[in-house]
């Protein structure tokens, strides 16, 4: 592995051993070591033959080679455990969201630019073809002047996610529905059209009570800083058995366009003055867990995004600054409950 960037991963979860796998299959990436609180087998982490941690810090003081950190445990753990990596002087890759607070964020981006590491704040939604196409017609200003948009954020959660005694469900670890479910939605929304204001919003727990400390589902106003325009955020965990969708419909002074199915993974209308709907590349499945799914499967872009950086022919796809702005977003949000 001499020529090989050296990861290591820190929470061998579902989504761990997925960032595992991705760097394994890299060319020029090499799996180091790994970590979690539980032992390799309770982790399901046998197939990775290296070596295996159950403390971060002796991790991290035992295999001093290691270059870049992928922390992929609850997000409660992201900002202190990104902090711990950087003081070891490595880079971090951060699983959604940086941190529950502004002010963790705040002292993960402090820290980076003190230690000279970079921070790479995951968001792989942004690698579908369907969000890469949207970026494009709205970069190039082809709807025009943009009036609404809408984001609706459909799915299933229920007792087969939230089990007894998982993170899941909590305040401290998990944060809330926008954090762990909608996070990369509301990273689409800033991407493509920058920061909001003027929120309100109302929110309930119709399908939850007993099984986590926050709300199933929420309807969120704003206005955007740049341009006037409105938008809406419509959101709920308390879909019965499946996710039903993902969609985001803008509405534009020169045409109109929905991107839609469950993971914003299909373009359903596009109608713009003077532009023909190119064929897109097919999206990457859906992470399937087995009684529920998550977002598309594009982890994979994600370390090949951290190695070109690293390696100096390209920059970040999400940096942490980002990061910082979508939990800023969730936060505002969140702070109308009180």
């Amino acid at each position: 592995m001499s020529d090989k960037i050296k990861f290591a991963v820190v929470g061998c979860g579902h989504i761990g051993k997925r960032h595992a796998e991705m760097i394994q299959r890299h060319p020029e990436a090499g799996l180091a070591a790994l970590c979690d609180v539980r032992s390799r087998e309770e982790a399901g982490a046998t197939a990775f033959d290296v070596p295996f941690f159950q403390d971060l810090g002796a991790m991290l003081r035992e295999v001093p080679d290691i270059e870049v950190v992928n922390v992929c445990t609850p997000n409660g753990l992201h900002a202190e455990q990104s902090i711990m990596a950087l003081e070891h002087r490595k880079h971090v890759v951060c699983e959604k969201p940086l941190a529950l607070s502004k002010a963790s964020c705040e002292a993960v981006i402090y820290k980076a630019l003190q230690m000279h590491r970079t921070v790479f704040a995951v968001m792989q939604n942004r690698y579908s073809p369907p969000s890469q196409w949207l970026k494009d017609v709205v970069g190039r200003r082809l709807l025009g002047d943009i009036f609404m948009v809408q984001v609706n954020c459909y799915w299933n959660r229920d007792a087969r996610y939230y089990k007894p005694g998982s993170w899941k469900g909590t305040s401290d670890l998990d944060g809330g529905t926008l954090f762990t479910q909608f996070s990369h939605f509301i990273d689409i929304l800033y991407w493509l059209f920058g920061d909001i204001t003027d929120i309100q919003g109302k929110f309930a727990d119709f399908n939850h009570a007993g099984i986590t400390t926050f709300e199933d589902s929420g309807l969120i106003t704003f206005r955007f800083m740049d341009g006037g325009g409105m938008g809406c955020l419509n959101y709920s965990t308390a879909v019965w058995d499946k996710n039903l969708e993902s969609s985001m419909t803008i509405i534009g002074s020169k045409g109109s366009v929905k991107i839609g199915g469950q993971y914003m993974d299909k373009v359903e209308y596009c109608h713009i003055e003077g532009y023909t709907m190119p064929e897109l590349a097919p999206t990457n499945p859906a992470n399937d867990y087995g009684t529920y799914k998550g977002s598309a499967n594009n982890h994979g872009y994600i370390i090949d995004n951290v190695v070109d950086t690293l390696r100096g022919r390209t920059t970040l796809t999400t940096n942490a600054l980002e990061g910082l702005k979508v939990v800023e977003i969730i936060e505002r949000i969140y702070g109308l409950r009180k």
